[in-house]
């Protein structure tokens, strides 16, 4: 494992009809990464959808706009990742599989691979508007800078999820996040920030962000970029490593370091990662005597 220098993207969304306007900003927004020396960009969840909007804002007329410009997305992005040789996360987009639909990531390599993460578990308007459904398990990637996983949006809320990920070797979580309310955002950087904390590992997260009353799905977005890591020794009190402004729209920027990790996971205060339980102990009533 060696370090790098990710940027997250909190995606700003606009309507942007048809695939080639969405291809033309991913590709600009990848150019000012790549040049800041980026490594590893993160983009938000759906952030491919404002390629879905409609004349007139429809939740069943852009989950099928989008589910048919899925396969041609993802041609662009892993191109894109090969033409600025990064490892390239663009958001998730509705995949249809055979008659089921998953919310699923992609990551592209630079020398054309890729792979894919689904979410596992779907949020209300996931589940009963769009009858998305649980896709694969946790799963890990191999990459130039060690293993790494992927928690989108509402998976990082559920501890199991991303502690399979870290026990099989994952060092940096990426969480591609989509919240329309403040109170939606707070959970997912809550949730991010106690991930990193338990299992002495970085989180990063990158959400879309802005008003967009045109597109059904993401018409109102909120939320900052940040990236987590330890709260012990070697890191800031709080765990921030670093965040962007609410609602912003500028990459944010970071150098991770996974040999920081090892040092507090051996060195720290506590012992968050090994002192973790397998399983949760049965709950047993209290005797009172």
């Amino acid at each position: 494992m060696i370090p790098v220098r990710i940027g997250v993207l909190p995606w700003r969304v606009c309507p942007r009809p048809g695939l080639d306007a969405w291809a033309a900003r991913l590709e600009a927004e990848v150019a000012i990464a790549a040049a800041a020396g980026a490594q590893l960009l993160l983009m938000p969840e759906y952030a491919p959808l404002e390629m879905a909007t409609q004349k007139h804002p429809d939740l069943t007329a852009e989950l099928h706009t989008a589910m048919a410009l899925t396969a041609r997305a993802i041609d662009v992005a892993r191109a894109v990742a090969q033409r600025h040789r990064v490892w390239l996360l663009p958001g998730t987009m509705p995949h249809a599989i055979g008659a089921l639909v998953h919310n699923r990531a992609g990551l592209f390599a630079p020398d054309g691979r890729m792979a894919f993460q689904d979410k596992r578990v779907m949020t209300r308007f996931e589940a009963e508007l769009w009858q998305i459904v649980p896709g694969a398990p946790p799963c890990v990637f191999d990459t130039d800078f060690g293993r790494i996983g992927i928690a989108i949006c509402y998976d990082l809320e559920f501890p199991g999820l991303v502690r399979a990920q870290v026990e099989a070797g994952a060092w940096l979580i990426l969480a591609p996040s989509c919240t329309d309310t403040l109170a939606g955002f707070n959970r997912v950087r809550i949730a991010a920030r106690a991930r990193a904390m338990e299992n002495q590992c970085f989180v990063a997260v990158a959400p879309t962000t802005g008003l967009a009353p045109e597109i059904a799905v993401l018409d109102e977005n909120r939320g900052r970029a940040g990236i987590y890591g330890p709260v012990d020794r070697g890191f800031a009190d709080d765990g921030i490593v670093a965040e962007g402004g609410m609602d912003d729209s500028a990459w944010l920027f970071a150098d991770l370091d996974p040999a920081a990790l090892h040092r507090v996971r051996a060195e720290g205060a506590v012992r968050n990662h090994r002192d973790t339980p397998p399983a949760p102990p049965p709950c047993i009533p209290a005797v009172f005597a």
